[in-house]
C-alpha cells in the first residue's frame, strides 16, 4: 500500500466511524504509531480531518475553515490548477469568478489575458484585477463578509441574474462521493448556483482535499458543470459521474523539477 493509498484509506475509516485511534490504525495498516502520527498530521495540515489526542477525527461539517488558513492550504496544488484553468480562457472572455481561495488564484492567473471581462462577487478578485487597463471588471453589489471579502445576498443575486457569459468559474468546500457540491454557507451557495445558471460554460476548481472533505449545504451536483480543474485523479466513483456526464476533467501538471 501505498502513502497516498493509506492516507485515502485512513480518511474513508475516520468518515465511516468518526474517531480513529493510533493504536487502530497502527494495527489495521501494518505501520509504525511514528508513521500514523505523520499521516494524521499531514492530513490535518490539509484540512481533511481533525487532529485530537489519541487519534483523528472528523472536520466540522458546519464551520468551514478559517479564511487565512485556506489560504495556506495546498497553495501549491491550487496554484497549479488556477494557471492551467487560465490557460483554457481566451482573450476578450466574459466570465463569473466567484468567491473562494482557488478563485483569487485564477484571478492571479489571468492577469496576462487581455480584454477580458469579469464579473465577480469577490473583492479580492477585484483587487488584483483592477490594475488591468484592458479589463472591465464588476463587482456585485450585496453585503460583504468581512472574513473573506465574499459579497452575498439577494441583491448579489438579482445583479448575477443580469449576466450571460462565457465562463462561470466557482469554487467548493467539498465533493461527496455521489457527486453533490457542498459548502457551508447558504447564502453563498444561492449566488454559486445563479453563476452556473448564467454561464455558458462552467469550470469548477478543486485541489484533491475537497474529495474528502464534507459540508452541511448542497450547491448542486457535479454533473451540472462542464469541467473540473484538480491536481490528483479523482475517486473512482467521481470519475464514473465525469465520464458518463461529458464533463471534461483537466488534472494539473506537476511543476517541473529544479
Amino acid at each position: 500500500m501505498t502513502q497516498q493509498q493509506r492516507h485515502d484509506a485512513i480518511i474513508a475509516l475516520v468518515k465511516h466511524q468518526g474517531y480513529a485511534s493510533i493504536e487502530q490504525l497502527t494495527r489495521d495498516f501494518g505501520v509504525t504509531p511514528q508513521t500514523i502520527r505523520r499521516d494524521l498530521n499531514a492530513l490535518a495540515g490539509e484540512g481533511l480531518i481533525r487532529r485530537v489526542h489519541g487519534g483523528a477525527g472528523l472536520e466540522s461539517s458546519t464551520v468551514n475553515t478559517a479564511y487565512h488558513t485556506r489560504k495556506t492550504l495546498n497553495v501549491e496544488a491550487k496554484r497549479r490548477i488556477a494557471e492551467h484553468l487560465a490557460a483554457q480562457i481566451p482573450n476578450h472572455a466574459s466570465l463569473f469568478i466567484n468567491i473562494g481561495t482557488s478563485n483569487e488564484l485564477v484571478a492571479e492567473a489571468l492577469q496576462q489575458h487581455a480584454g477580458l471581462e469579469v464579473i465577480t462577487n469577490n473583492l479580492n478578485v477585484a483587487a488584483t484585477l483592477q490594475h488591468k487597463d484592458d479589463f472591465n471588471v464588476i463587482v456585485a453589489g450585496g453585503q460583504v463578509r468581512s472574513r473573506d471579502g465574499g459579497i452575498i445576498g439577494e441583491a448579489t443575486i438579482d445583479f448575477i441574474n443580469q449576466f450571460k457569459v462565457d465562463v462561470g468559474i466557482i469554487g467548493i468546500s467539498g465533493i461527496d462521493e455521489d457527486g453533490s457540491l457542498l459548502e457551508f454557507d447558504y447564502q453563498e451557495v444561492r449566488v454559486a448556483q445563479a453563476i452556473i445558471q448564467n454561464s455558458r460554460q462552467v469550470f469548477l476548481i478543486a485541489d484533491h482535499s475537497k474529495f474528502h472533505r464534507n459540508a452541511v449545504v448542497r450547491q448542486g451536483r457535479i454533473t451540472q458543470i462542464d469541467a473540473l480543474f484538480t491536481d490528483r485523479e479523482p475517486p473512482e466513483a467521481i470519475r464514473r459521474l465525469l465520464d458518463s456526464h461529458d464533463v471534461a476533467l483537466h488534472i494539473a501538471p506537476m511543476a517541473p523539477e529544479a
